[in-house]
């Protein structure tokens, strides 16, 4: 019922602009709030406090249902568009992930990409917040659903005392944050209002989705290419580092957290290397040019975003490759972006050097850290189930895609660049083309794939075991 409102935006657009398509919007709207009101007054008699197991079932048939209702305008709008297409295009937009099966987005009616835009921000920070603000008001507990939800390894610290605090406090720097990118495209980078808003949108939420075909790369504007790179860095920062900024009014926070500081050196780092190696290899006439694409496309690849500004997949095939490997690790937990997570990489390579120290020293007792804090085994022993759980996850994606008829490359960075929630990949899914040619088999294969990623794997997985079922 309250996913029912997020059709407001579209349809108040459609109106604004008279585009034609606001019955769509009105019928998707009126249809999932009559659903959900089915729903509530045939389960309001039956109360029970939520239980550790509900919060994964919850949130991956939320996930879901979410995916289905926000697919009924597009199946309705997009002439020709199959139930399949229309079903993976709003599991991209809500999983953040970005990629489309749609092309000549320029003709789109307007209220069409400010929805999918619109889905990639609510899927990136506004369906969690929300739901964890909105669940204890009808009477059920949200910690189960936040505990779920939040990414990495580190969920249990709270920011304040109350989840619902919690909540509205990440709800209000995520929309601060919106707001200050859309500005910054319309005033500085002289973009319309529609463009910055669609932007804004996909840019927070680490999404990638843009209303014209060539992505970002039509612009062709350094200007809009340094704001877009400004906020996609700091959306793929931990909200709760930019709570405690704002709490403590200082950058503080930020020169403490180790994520964030990995992040800076990892991606910027990433960014003049390839730059470098573009101009080395003649790729671009000036090291400028080569430093300018190098850095927004490998701060697009790297944060999960997936905007292309440039056809890196014509630059020597280790730019692509090491950008796409930077997806896997680059965001930070509790960040809109995807992939394992840069805490759960640091973890793994102090865990893997404490290794190598023992063989040397077997008594020497040498507790792992973060920061200061000493990291229990049970934390460790789940980043390496997790990362066995995510390396299996992308090779059987691989295979199905393989055994379907794709090539390798484009089989396998299609698998990456879905289980860690990019978007666009290389071969036939390159940065100038997108998934209009997906099979329905091959199209359902990605879209499990984007969901499992986008709901860090083992929450996704953890319903389909037999334990989960039996008492």
């Amino acid at each position: 019922m309250v996913f029912s409102a997020t059709f407001l935006l579209p349809l108040g657009w459609s109106l604004a602009v008279d585009d034609g398509a606001h019955a769509s919007f009105f019928i998707s709207a009126a249809g999932c709030l009559g659903v959900g009101s089915l729903l509530w007054a045939l389960t309001r008699r039956y109360r029970r406090e939520l239980e550790p197991r509900d919060g994964p079932l919850l949130v991956v048939l939320g996930w879901l249902v979410m995916s289905l209702a926000a697919a009924v305008p597009l199946e309705l709008e997009i002439p020709g568009l199959s139930v399949t297409h229309a079903f993976f295009e709003a599991v991209a937009g809500l999983t953040t992930t970005g990629a489309t099966v749609l092309t000549g987005l320029e003709y789109l009616p307007q209220s069409v990409n400010i929805w999918r835009h619109a889905m990639q921000w609510y899927g990136g920070m506004g369906i969690i917040v929300m739901a964890v603000a909105i669940l204890p008001m009808l009477g059920v507990g949200g910690m189960q659903l936040f505990k779920a939800e939040m990414a990495g390894p580190m969920k249990e610290n709270k920011l304040t005392p109350r989840i619902t605090q919690t909540a509205k406090a990440l709800w209000l720097i995520y929309i601060a944050l919106t707001l200050a990118c859309a500005a910054s495209l319309r005033y500085i980078a002289g973009e319309s209002w529609f463009d910055a808003v669609c932007h804004a949108f996909s840019a927070m939420a680490l999404g990638g989705f843009s209303n014209r075909d060539a992505s970002i790369g039509s612009f062709d504007s350094p200007t809009v290419e340094a704001i877009l790179g400004v906020f996609m860095l700091l959306a793929v920062l931990n909200f709760a580092t930019h709570f405690r900024a704002v709490r403590a009014r200082s950058v503080g926070p930020y020169l403490r957290d180790p994520e964030a500081r990995a992040v800076f050196v990892l991606l910027l780092g990433s960014g003049a290397m390839i730059g470098l190696y573009l101009y080395w290899n003649g790729v671009y006439d000036t090291l400028a040019d080569a430093m300018r694409h190098a850095l927004f496309n490998t701060l697009s690849l790297g944060t999960s975003t997936g905007y292309m500004g440039q056809d890196y997949a014509a630059w020597p095939v280790f730019a692509p490759m090491w950008m796409l490997f930077l997806a896997c690790i680059g965001s930070s937990a509790g960040s809109t972006g995807g992939g394992i997570k840069m805490i759960r990489t640091l973890i793994l390579v102090r865990q893997t050097s404490r290794e190598l120290a023992r063989m040397v020293h077997p008594r020497a007792i040498s507790p792992l850290t973060i920061n200061g804090q000493i990291i229990e085994n049970r934390v460790i022993f789940s980043v390496l189930g997790f990362m066995l759980l995510w390396g299996a996850t992308q090779i059987v994606v691989a295979f199905l895609l393989l055994a379907s008829g794709l090539d390798f490359v484009t089989a396998f960075s299609a698998a990456v660049a879905m289980v860690n929630n990019l978007g666009p990949a290389l071969g036939e899914f390159g940065p100038t083309g997108n998934y209009a040619a997906l099979g329905s088999f091959q199209a359902w294969v990605l879209t499990l794939a984007m969901l499992a990623g986008r709901l860090e794997l083992l929450t996704f997985f953890v319903v389909l075991t037999g334990a989960f079922w039996r008492r």
